[in-house]
């Protein structure tokens, strides 16, 4: 069995992002870059199924700059066996991402594709269920715990209620949530080892994809900072406030 994760470079969770003076986005220039951690977590069970002897082989992908190698390396020193980077300087939307996961899943036939549940930098939480309906297979969002067997996958879910737990045909695609696993640390040798696994470069031409923007950014802003709170001396007056704040009717 062939798993295909899905990987992101983004601003490491860490960093305090800035917006660019003009509001036409954030500033990457000096920021440090690294995996998505939901993507981290996909990577992460990727591997623990291939270390139960559920699957044989683990390939990463990512779409973007070159410096993307960067996170494909990161996932080969976690455990996956080979990379795949689609490079190119566009600025990608979750729909050009789906398509471009598609034509490498038609080229590689992985009977999983797991995916973080979104990424940190957008939000947009879309990328893993295009995917789906585009190769229309079965899927399993925000996946908690995953077993396979048997040609099946059994994935318990967190929704708001709680917890749901579906059975799944294979192919099928999975996007991870926080408590599927926690992810190892990349042990030096691995680091080492990963410089030598194969790595291939393809582009959106190559694939046969269109990846030109939809959605246009008009403007990006700082949150607005909190206002003060105030001190009131009893329920009454709080609800007067609250009254000609307009906050309740």
């Amino acid at each position: 069995m062939k798993i295909l994760v899905s990987v992101k470079r983004v601003v490491d969770y860490n960093v305090k992002v800035r917006v660019k003076a003009d509001g036409t986005g954030v500033d990457v220039a000096n920021a440090k870059m690294s995996m998505n951690p939901f993507d981290e977590i996909a990577v992460e069970e990727a591997v623990r199924l291939k270390e139960a002897g559920i699957a044989t082989e683990v390939v990463a992908v990512s779409a973007g700059i070159a410096n993307c190698q960067e996170t494909l390396r990161t996932a080969l020193a976690i455990g996956a066996d080979r990379g795949i980077l689609i490079e190119t300087d566009v600025e990608l939307q979750p729909l050009a991402v789906a398509k471009l996961l598609k034509a490498v899943c038609e080229k590689e036939q992985p009977q999983i594709i797991i995916c973080g549940k979104q990424a940190i930098d957008d939000d947009a939480n879309q990328t893993g269920q295009m995917l789906a309906a585009l190769m229309d297979w079965p899927q399993a969002a925000f996946a908690s715990k995953v077993i396979v067997a048997n040609g099946k996958a059994t994935v318990t879910r967190e929704i708001d209620g709680g917890l749901e737990t579906i059975e799944i045909a294979l192919p099928a695609v999975i996007t991870t949530d926080l408590r599927l696993n926690e992810p190892r640390y990349a042990t030096l040798p691995n680091i080492m080892k990963a410089k030598k696994k194969p790595l291939e470069t393809l582009t959106p031409e190559a694939l046969g994809i269109d990846v030109s923007p939809r959605l246009k950014t008009l403007k990006v802003a700082e949150p607005a900072k909190r206002a003060a709170g105030i001190k009131v001396a009893d329920v009454a007056e709080l609800v007067a406030k609250l009254k000609n704040e307009g906050v309740i009717a």
